[in-house]
């Protein structure tokens, strides 16, 4: 749909042939789902209006009605053939939802938690690190405590007189209008690409910018913002998309209020900085540079997504968005609400931390169990989120256990510098170090901490 690799008689044809397939994989989940945890069908019913719409509307719109230039299908036959199998898809995605929840969601009874053992194995698996869960959950507290510490001393100086979850509450208010979200994202794009020149942070590979577009319906649930680049040998379609999730229409005032404030003034600069400039995309863009096939289609997410938390914190520290010399008391207030924003976003990623440890292991629990409302609660007291987000955010947690990669990966990279600065001396240079971080690919940090210094030592 959104790649034209093809002509768009072709990729309609391919969209048929799967299409026909999937009332059949709908019928196989009911076969297969016995006793699903409860919050994953909850998730799904969430998601089940936004599927059935995007066969509705989204899925014929790509081939047929030529918006924003797309080459509309011509072919007759494979027309009337979509008709048929997309009137089908809709269908069944109708019926499937109304059995979920009929059927499956009273039943839905099981445990998403992984336990202790397993979730160990995942860490090592996927990210090489082999950690104790007492010692990762030491770590994630840690950092937490460290940028409350931070988000209370920058909130003073902006307003001595209130408290820094009174200065939050403000912060949660400074945000673009929902219908002007895209363009706010947009608008700092050429001053990320001009501040990494200008003080060299990193080559950027290509001059082209990801295009930004509404999150597709069937992600939503789960996620603010993402990157979604083309895959690693794609030669014909090679745009990246930057989504961004609007408030949906039915939404209350309320709601829509909450989820604005991730995107606030601060965040909008620290979400640009972790999706696009220098993160995600660039990392994409040096794709055709990493050293092997293997590279680019295998990593670790503490590698991709420890990257782009570490640039948030990297571009306000090299000097992005700070205020000017001789700077109005207005521009001195913008940039500590800027930096505010960025410690509001290591916040969340220090919850995830540990959220995913408690929540999957109890790690730390004197019950041996964390539920889902003290994740929720930990979100919004600990992490400094909205009630609104601290729900989304958990239930991906339950999804998506080892989500804690973000902080753990922006450590493991921080340390790393450190330790380069530490055997490079006066020879240490920043754009350097990044330039040849990406060149090693998607890696794991272990591995690159082989390449770059040349031994085996501690990650963390």
């Amino acid at each position: 749909m959104e790649r034209p690799y093809a002509s768009a008689d072709v990729r309609l044809r391919a969209l048929v042939e799967r299409e026909k397939q999937m009332p059949q994989v709908l019928e196989e989940a009911r076969k297969n789902l016995k006793n699903p945890p409860r919050i994953f069908t909850e998730i799904a019913l969430e998601q089940i209006d936004g599927d059935i719409s995007f066969f509705q509307n989204d899925v014929p719109s790509a081939f047929l009605s030529g918006a924003d230039g797309a080459e509309v299908a011509k072919d007759t036959a494979t027309k009337a053939e979509f008709a048929k199998t997309n009137a089908a898809v809709i269908a069944a995605l109708k019926s499937y939802g109304a059995w979920m929840k009929s059927d499956l969601l009273p039943r839905s009874n099981g445990d998403f938690r992984l336990g202790a053992d397993t979730f160990a194995k995942k860490l090592a698996y996927d990210e090489m690190v082999d950690l104790p869960l007492s010692r990762l959950l030491q770590i994630a507290m840690d950092d937490l405590h460290k940028n409350q510490a931070e988000f209370a001393r920058v909130a003073k100086l902006i307003n001595p007189a209130k408290t820094p979850q009174e200065v939050l509450a403000e912060l949660a208010t400074i945000h673009p209008a929902p219908g002007d979200l895209l363009n706010a994202f947009h608008g700092t794009f050429n001053s990320l690409i001009a501040f990494i020149r200008e003080k060299q942070i990193i080559t950027i590979p290509s001059d082209v910018q990801p295009t930004l577009e509404e999150t597709p319906p069937f992600m939503r649930a789960t996620t603010f913002a993402s990157m979604d680049p083309p895959g690693a040998f794609e030669t014909h379609s090679t745009k990246a998309y930057f989504n961004v999730t609007l408030p949906e229409k039915d939404w209350t005032a309320e709601h829509v209020a909450e989820h604005m404030a991730s995107f606030n003034v601060g965040t909008i600069i620290s979400t640009s900085v972790h999706e696009a400039y220098p993160g995600h995309y660039i990392q994409f863009l040096w794709m055709p540079k990493f050293g092997s096939d293997i590279r680019k289609l295998l990593g670790a997410n503490t590698n991709i997504e420890g990257w782009a938390h570490y640039c948030e914190q990297m571009m306000l520290d090299e000097g992005y968005a700070a205020a000017p010399t001789n700077a109005t008391p207005e521009q001195v207030r913008q940039a500590r609400l800027v930096r505010l924003g960025q410690i509001q976003d290591a916040l969340l990623r220090d919850a995830r931390f540990v959220n995913s440890i408690k929540l999957h292991t109890g790690e730390g629990e004197p019950a041996g169990k964390w539920t889902i409302g003290q994740a929720e609660d930990f979100f919004v007291k600990e992490g400094y989120q909205s009630r609104s987000v601290a729900e989304v955010e958990t239930k991906r947690g339950t999804g998506d256990p080892t989500y804690l990669y973000y902080t753990l990966g922006k450590l493991e990279i921080m340390k790393l510098r450190e330790d380069m600065k530490a055997k490079q001396g006066a020879a240490f240079n920043l754009q350097k170090f990044h330039d040849d971080f990406m060149r090693q690919g998607f890696a794991p940090v272990k591995v690159i901490r082989k390449a770059m210094l040349g031994n085996d030592s501690p990650v963390l």
